[in-house]
Parts: structure tokens; sequence; C-alpha cells
């Protein structure tokens, strides 16, 4: 795919949108016997045509609120940007930009000659490994929603800040933008959504202004992703990668790197996988890549919302586009429902404190993640483990076995202050904890208890038993656990005498599902409280 012009190639520098598909639908012009068949993806702005093992991208000559591509140098540009931005993270799937040429017969070619259009040149990857068509057939794994947490921290890690950017007036303008937008598309009956969604976006603005600048001074606004949700998430080899970062707007993906995380939030939310979404934040405040996660909490309401009126209005013009009656009501349906839930998001459920506690082995961390998700504000409440901060403190990956040294009473006390801390950082913020450790002592439970008094908030404290060589069997079972504990360590917790118990007790030695519904039932969730966005 050369760029450079022969001496005699024809002056002629330009190509008809429809010389381009009609040469790009073309399985010969790609010069391989393998290719029997183009397919052809289509989004607002640019054409992406699937030829045998390869994808060729153009952009296309629009102009819209938010880019222009009109003429051949800016969509050369964009997609240049397109390959900076994505090679690095996808070099599996980004190879190189390229250039479709006009051949001394006048004929479009790969091969040498006049430039006319810009090409993005990719490997080709099977669409049902889009992490958005993976998740219409379930629930995303744990482990995938972990992996993604992973591959995003990498990312916002390696983002280059933008410390004097201003992350509230970032958010004001895509508020109303969005408030602008809905005015002119909402149904019949239904314009008022805008107004009631503007009015109630800046009253949450108003109130975290202060914290997004403060967020922008340290680090927290970046060089985003910019458009990071599950259509542009794809697993290769057993891994996520993202692709397709927005490229047309530097302010646009210059943003709070919790605004890039919050559109993969809802996204899962709003398809009803809160466990997922849940498993996914959890474990991106763990990998704390800029280190502002648990203050950053505060801005998940109106980042959520935001993300979810930005599909709404999408859903809404399609309606305005499309010709098919039953298809307008579907994408009617579709955009009211996440306006729907934009407005739910900026009235989120009070903080709650949950504590989880009981010896090794009794089930605590499976049934603090199974509660997570159906507590407090969306996604659901912040699990703080203290296997998992004890791995922290001493700078080791979650399945590292630690020693004895590591397991005194000063170390744990160490843990327990840090998770205190913390506690009381996410629950000034207005999100949900679940406070997930053995607090065998009275003490302990009673210190807990106190940062929720302090906070203002609900406090529930649950305290599991179960015979001890069922504790023993499961610890014994456990794979990749943060935990350490082993049938030694569970038999000298059982000769412990934890005092008196004020906690609600649960029969943990049945079956998890056993368990949960008591949880449930003390905390007075029903089973759909997860779905809820």
């Amino acid at each position: 795919m050369a760029d450079n012009l022969p001496p005699d190639a024809s002056p002629e520098a330009s190509a008809t949108e429809d010389e381009l598909i009609a040469f790009l639908s073309n399985s010969a012009s790609y010069g391989t016997s393998t290719t029997a068949r183009v397919e052809i993806i289509e989004t607002h702005a640019a054409r992406v045509f699937l030829a045998g093992e390869k994808a060729y991208k153009i952009k296309k000559p629009v102009t819209l609120p938010f880019l222009d591509f009109s003429t051949e140098p800016q969509r050369r540009e964009a997609l240049a940007r397109e390959f900076e931005l994505n090679h690095p993270h996808a070099p599996q799937i980004y190879l190189a930009l390229g250039s479709i040429n006009r051949d001394r017969a006048g004929a479009l070619t790969f091969s040498e000659g006049n430039p006319v259009e810009p090409v993005l040149v990719m490997n080709r990857f099977a669409q049902e490994n889009l992490l958005a068509r993976i998740a219409e057939n379930g629930p995303l794994s744990r482990d995938t929603a972990r992996a993604l947490a992973a591959m995003i921290a990498q990312y916002h890690r390696a983002a280059p800040p933008a410390p004097s950017a201003s992350g509230a007036a970032i958010i004001r303008e895509v508020i109303d933008q969005l408030a602008g937008e809905l005015e002119g598309i909402a149904p019949p009956g239904r314009e008022p959504l805008a107004d009631e969604f503007a009015h109630l976006a800046h009253a949450e603005l108003a109130r975290i202004a202060p914290l997004l600048g403060a967020r922008a001074r340290a680090g927290d606004v970046r060089r985003c992703h910019g458009d990071l949700h599950l259509g542009n998430i794809v697993m290769l080899d057993g891994a996520p990668v993202a692709f397709d970062a927005l490229e047309f707007d530097e302010r646009l993906a210059t943003t709070d790197v919790l605004y890039d995380l919050a559109f993969i939030l809802m996204d899962l939310d709003v398809r009803g996988d809160r466990s997922a979404a849940n498993a996914l934040l959890n474990a991106y405040v763990t990998a704390a890549p800029t280190g502002g996660e648990i203050e950053g909490l505060s801005t998940l309401p109106l980042f959520l919302a935001t993300r979810a009126a930005v599909r709404g209005v999408v859903a809404l013009e399609r309606v305005r586009q499309e010709a098919d009656r039953k298809k307008r009501e579907s994408e009617t349906r579709r955009g009211l429902a996440y306006v729907e839930a934009a407005k739910a998001y900026l009235a989120p459920a009070p903080p709650v404190l949950v504590a989880v506690g009981g010896l090794s082995g009794t089930g605590k961390s499976t049934l603090a993640a199974a509660i997570a998700p159906r507590v407090g504000p969306a996604p659901g409440a912040l699990v703080l483990r203290t296997d998992v901060e004890r791995k922290n403190l001493f700078g080791v990956s979650e399945t590292q076995r630690l020693t004895a040294d590591h397991y005194t009473e000063a170390v744990s006390a160490r843990v327990y202050a840090r998770l205190y801390d913390k506690s009381e950082q996410a629950l000034s913020a207005g999100h949900a904890v679940i406070f997930d450790g053995v607090s065998a002592r009275v003490e302990e439970r009673d210190r807990i208890a106190s940062i929720a008094l302090k906070a203002g908030c609900k406090f529930v404290g649950l305290w599991l038993d179960a015979p001890l060589e069922t504790q023993v069997a499961r610890v014994g079972s456990r794979r990749g656990d943060a935990s350490d504990s082993d049938a030694t360590v569970v038999r000298a917790q059982a000769e412990r005498d934890v005092g008196p118990m004020s906690w609600a007790r649960i029969d943990a030695g049945q079956t998890p599902e056993h368990t949960l519904a008591q949880a449930r039932e003390i905390l007075g969730l029903s089973s759909s409280d997860e779905q809820r966005p």
C-alpha cells in the first residue's frame, strides 16, 4: 500500500464515496483468492470492510455536530490519530495506515499510484468475541470482569495526565449538549425529559464540582480511551483488548478516568449484569491506577447518568432515521429506558456499611461478593477485604503466600486500620461498603460499627458460623484466592473466644445460596435488587 506517486501517474487525486465503496466491496481488490466475500460494518462516521483475515477502515466524508471528516486531509489525520492511539494497546489488531491509490489507467488500487483516500489496515477478529456479543449470551464471569479491570487500570495508568484541564467544565458541556439534543428528539408526551435530566445532572455537578477540580489537579483527568463500552472491547487469546479509542476530539477524550470507566460500568448495569459491573469496579479500585479511586466514588452517580443519557440520545436519534415502524418503536423504548436509567442514577440509594465477619472458611468473601451488587448506589458496594489489603500492604499479588511474620498482631492492626480509613472515605463519598474480615475481637467489631455511626449511615453486622470440619474442607479446596489460611490456622482460630456477639448470626455451614438467603432477609433485600439501575 504505497503512498508514493509514480512520475507518470494520473493527476486525479480524489475518489467518490461510491467508487471507494465499490472498490472495497469487491473481493478482487484484495488480490487473494481466499477473499470470497467482503462484509461491511457501518457506524455513523466510518465503514469497515472485512476481507479474509484483514479489516480495512475508511472514514465517511461527513460533518456531524461533534466531528468533521468532510475533506481527505481531515480523514487522513483522523485515521493517523486512531492508529497512534490504538496500536500501543492493541498491536495485534492495528497494523498500518495505508492508502487507496489511483493507477495510471485511472483505476483504484492498493498498489502504487496517486493517493486518493487513507485506509486503516487491521487484523480481523471474530465478531462473536466482542464483549458486547458475549454479554448478550449471559452474565460475564467474575474472572472476565477482573481481567477487564486489570486492562482498564493499565490503560489509565499509562495515559498522560492533563492537570490543567477542567474536570467540571468538560462534564458541564456534555450535560448541556445532551439536554439540548434530548429536547429536540424526545417522543411526543416525553418532552419534559430534557429538563428533568438537565436539572438533576446540573444539581449533582454543582455538588461535586470542587472534587472534579481537585481530581484534575491530582492527575485523575487523563487522555483516556473515551469510548470504552462493551462493543469496543474484544477477547483475544483469553484476554480483553480495547480498540477504537475516540480519536476525533481530544477535549472529549481528555476526561476523568472514572468517567471513562463509567461507560462500561453503565453498559453492564443497564444490560442487567450488575454483578459483573460490581466485580469490575472493585477490582479497578483495588488496582488503584491513579490513587484517587475511593474518594472519586462520589462522581459515579453523575458519570453513570451521563453515560446512560449519551446512549439514550443515540438511540432516540436513530428513531428519526429509521423507516421501519417496529424498529422505531423498539429504539424509542430503548432510548427512553436509558434516559430513565440516567435519572435513576442521579437519585442513588443511601450508603450503608455491612460487616461480614466469621472465622476462616465460613464463606465471608463468597457472601460479600454475592451481596455487594445488591447494596447501596450503583453498581453496588465497595468490598474491603482484609486478606487483599494485607497483600497490598506488602506489595505482593493477591495469590502470593505470606509467612507467619506477616500475620502478627501488629501487622493485623495495620491492615484493619487501613480498612477503617478506606471505609470512612467511601462512606463520605456516598458509597456503600462491605467490610470483609474475621473481626474476631470485640474492639474490632465495635470500631467498624462506630464508622457507620460517625458517617450517619445504616450499619449491619453479619457473623457467619460453620462446623469446624466444613471450615477445614473449604480452606483446603481454595485455589487462586487471597487468603493464606489453612487447616492449622482454622483449628487455631477455633480456640479463640470471640466475646459477646451483637452481630446477626448466620448458619453458613450449608450452601452459599442458603447463606445468601439468610443475609438477604436480614438486610431486607429482594431477589430483584441487583437488577435495578
